[in-house]
């Protein structure tokens, strides 16, 4: 393997390290030789997924720090010591309608991270999982060209529109939140020391790592697969979008940390699109036993081309051939 921007042994802090995306981030780091110290706000959780990460890598070192709230100042400043890479993957989920919660929340907890890590000398790259909603709002059935210069400005001013702050704002504050952060996150890194990038991940499909993760959009899919009747209408429900395999996503998260020409980049972590009838159709192809999926509201498609080459390439240094087919990705989920 070609000479990475930190050596295998390096330090790598994953905040956030129990969630879906964050859990496979370590357990890829971990599998190449790298050390890694996570954090999360639960201790309980915290504990599991190191056992668990413990028992895939043997003779990997991994160790936790319990951070309850990543908007406190100084939030980070005893998990960065000593490290040389950060993945910070921690965010507000809550999906508070409020956004002087949920953007605020996330705001301050990269500020936070970013904080860290512009003050230990030892930090020499830095990673920030943003989301395909910072860049785009799903939207049917219409042509249009995802790239860097993408910015969700319709999500932003509907979270920020006058109150009251009803439920079904939800996702379109988590839209600000992620616009909000990453636009924070780019204008801080213009004068710090340490190469950056961040990544656009859609929705995440694909093994759970640990029983105990609820693993969101994953869990969702479990749920549809198992019958439960609130997984399904929050699956019929979503928007045609993208799907990315979990340990693909995870992979391009390791290629922006340690991929020497990556530097100031949005790698987007989109496979190929998809809805949810593609979905039921493929869970029907796993197990035709089960025929307990409600029906397709529609057949609305997202017609939208992403610019996911760049990702496609650094995932192509790593072994794979192509993004995993939603299939493959599902059964390695459903039926391990």
């Amino acid at each position: 393997m070609a000479e990475k921007a930190l050596p295998k042994g390096s330090l790598v802090l994953v905040t956030g390290i129990n969630g879906y995306i964050g859990s496979h981030v370590a357990d890829q780091l971990l599998s190449l030789g790298y050390r890694v110290r996570g954090t999360a706000r639960d201790s309980t959780k915290l504990a599991a997924i190191l056992k668990r990460l413990r028992q895939r890598n043997a003779a990997a070192e991994v160790e936790g720090l319990v951070v309850p709230d990543m908007q406190t100042a100084g939030a980070f400043k005893e998990a960065v010591k000593g490290a040389d890479g950060v993945v910070h993957l921690a965010s507000d989920l809550s999906f508070n309608p409020d956004p002087n919660v949920t953007v605020t929340a996330t705001v301050e907890g990269l500020r936070n991270a970013l904080t860290a890590a512009s003050s230990v000398p030892s930090v020499q790259r830095f990673v920030y999982t943003s989301s395909s909603i910072a860049a785009v709002k799903p939207t049917p059935n219409k042509q249009f060209q995802v790239d860097s210069n993408s910015w969700n400005e319709e999500d932003l001013k509907l979270a920020w529109a006058p109150p009251p702050y009803e439920p079904s704002r939800a996702f379109s504050v988590y839209g600000a939140s992620k616009v909000a952060s990453e636009r924070l996150a780019w204008d801080f890194t213009k004068a710090v020391k340490f190469d950056f990038n961040t990544v656009l991940p859609n929705m995440n499909v694909g093994r759970i790592l640990d029983p105990s993760q609820s693993a969101s959009t994953a869990g969702w899919v479990k749920g549809l697969y198992d019958g439960d009747e609130g997984a399904s209408q929050i699956l019929q429900g979503f928007p045609p979008q993208y799907y990315i395999d979990v340990e693909d996503c995870a992979l391009i998260h390791v290629a922006a940390l340690l991929e020497p020409d990556v530097k100031d980049e949005r790698l987007f972590a989109f496979a190929r699109p998809f809805n949810y009838h593609d979905l039921m159709e493929t869970l029907k192809q796993i197990d035709p036993s089960r025929t307990q999926y409600p029906p397709a509201l529609n057949d609305n498609r997202d017609l939208s081309k992403v610019a996911n080459g760049r990702a496609l390439e650094l995932l192509k240094r790593y072994g794979r051939t192509d993004f995993k087919d939603l299939e493959i990705s599902l059964k390695e989920q459903l039926l391990a």
